[in-house]
């Protein structure tokens, strides 16, 4: 089978910082990368990394070529339009701790167009994965297209907008949020019917609500940078699923590759192979 993915893709300007800096306050930044980075990117590569097939759907600008390149040489296959807008990007401030605060720059990644949406997904088939983030447009009408072909459609609500949840929540499979997003939705929302739920909690694990309830804490590790961990899970999980895991299997798979990915500098570079996830399990499972 294959995992599709009409996401962003953003060129990361990663600084490190003593400390998240204030309102009105200036840092020197002790370093800086550069990197390939993008909540969609992000996800694409650690669906590749998994061991799955990933086809990344998407757009730069004229500069972009070379992080479409950087995309595919992960494994992922890209389907990506150029438009006439500068490629996203995000400037990352990383702490101490590994805590970041981020600002993106959308660009090109709201320029999708739906004749190449619908190009770009005429091959997908029943059973395929659809994978969603609030970093581009046309994220409603690529959910009602995948829909209509038997697809599973997972939307990770990210950035965070309650509008933008209740309208893509009627071609939803599965709702992927944070426990404040939950808490924000539940707020706004009550008791109204939503799909099957997956709530990442940081380094308390993360719980699924659906017709079965799943609560796994996350493995112990010291972070260096947290930047794109719940992209890595994300996409490692999914992964884990088109390749007939159980869902615990799965989920445990996802926590697994992101807890080393949050002990590496990067978003995109530090997600870890398949092998590398597989290793790190079998050492958990052997204490």
């Amino acid at each position: 089978m294959t995992v599709y993915n009409l996401g962003s893709i953003n060129i990361d300007h990663v600084y490190r910082v003593p400390h998240i800096p204030a309102p009105g306050e200036t840092l020197a930044a002790s370093a800086h990368a550069t990197g390939l980075g993008g909540k969609g990117a992000n996800q694409s590569v650690a669906v590749a990394r998994a061991g799955a097939r990933a086809v990344h759907v998407g757009a730069v600008g004229v500069e972009g070529g070379p992080w479409v390149e950087h995309l595919q040489g992960f494994g992922v296959e890209t389907r990506v339009a150029e438009v006439e807008e500068a490629t996203g990007h995000a400037n990352i401030c990383v702490d101490k701790a590994g805590e970041n605060m981020i600002v993106i720059f959308p660009g090109a990644n709201l320029k999708q167009s739906l004749t190449h949406l619908e190009t770009a997904l005429a091959d997908a088939q029943e059973g395929d994965f659809l994978l969603l983030q609030n970093e581009t447009n046309l994220g409603r009408e690529a959910a009602g297209l995948a829909r209509a072909k038997g697809m599973r459609v997972v939307y990770s609500a990210a950035p965070f907008s309650v509008e933008a949840v209740q309208e893509m929540l009627p071609d939803t499979d599965l709702l992927v949020m944070n426990e404040v997003e939950a808490a924000q939705l539940q707020s706004a929302l009550g008791n109204f019917a939503l799909p099957d739920r997956l709530i990442t909690r940081g380094a308390k694990g993360v719980i699924w609500l659906g017709p079965e309830e799943i609560s796994l804490p996350a493995f112990a590790v010291t972070p260096v940078d947290t930047t794109g961990a719940g992209d890595c899970f994300i996409g490692t999980f999914v992964a884990g699923l088109d390749q007939g895991l159980d869902l615990p299997k799965a989920l445990r798979l996802g926590q697994a590759a992101s807890a080393i990915q949050v002990t590496r500098p990067g978003t995109a570079d530090a997600i870890p192979t398949r092998a590398e996830t597989d290793a790190f399990l079998d050492r958990q499972e052997a204490k």
